[in-house]
């Protein structure tokens, strides 16, 4: 059972729905727009916050729907978080978009709010003091998100599920890694 929650935990992550959504509702492929992500942020610079927010939320949906799956089906912690690190997966490399997807931010936030809902101020909070000094939103979030295996820690005193955390937050600056070089670079 546990093997059959992995392979669909990551065929939901692979549901595009910047894909999906631009497709239906703009009859434009998004691929080929903008920056070329399948991401919300993308489509929201591009059809506005209407957009914008449909994609998220569609997104942060399989994160949602992964974890609550595997309460379900009472697997342990451990497992539900490989799950979502196995949606987030398959919303970075989706086989229904011969693996190229988006960054898995979004699907990550549902997921992990949905594991530890104690984490919303965690995020909200970290992103908040960190944010003025950044200055960049990609940056503030991603170094917000160092916090969370941390605080799951803490509440849990649980190191495989602490583990797994950081395990899927390298995946996402694995997945920012352009972006993160071209933001950290020095001025000259």
């Amino acid at each position: 059972m546990i093997w059959l929650y992995f392979i669909l935990s990551y065929f939901i992550g692979s549901i595009m729905f910047g894909f999906l959504i631009t497709k239906i509702i703009y009859r434009k492929d998004i691929r080929v727009q903008g920056s070329g992500n399948v991401g919300a942020r993308n489509a929201g610079r591009l059809h506005g916050k209407s957009a914008f927010v449909l994609i998220f939320l569609g997104d942060a949906l399989k994160g949602v729907l992964v974890i609550l799956a595997a309460r379900y089906l009472q697997f342990s912690e451990s497992i539900q978080l490989v799950g979502l690190a196995l949606a987030i997966f398959g919303h970075i490399k989706p086989v229904t978009l011969k693996f190229k997807g988006g960054k898995g931010i979004s699907t990550f936030i549902g997921g992990i709010i949905t594991f530890e809902p104690l984490l919303v101020p965690v995020i909200i909070l970290g992103f908040c003091v960190l944010y003025p000094f950044m200055k960049s939103f990609t940056l503030a979030g991603l170094a917000t998100f160092l916090f969370i295996p941390v605080v799951l820690f803490i509440k849990n005193n649980d190191w495989l599920s602490c583990l797994i955390a950081l395990g899927i937050i390298a995946m996402l600056y694995a997945a920012h890694a352009e972006n993160l070089k071209e933001r950290l670079k020095p001025n000259e």
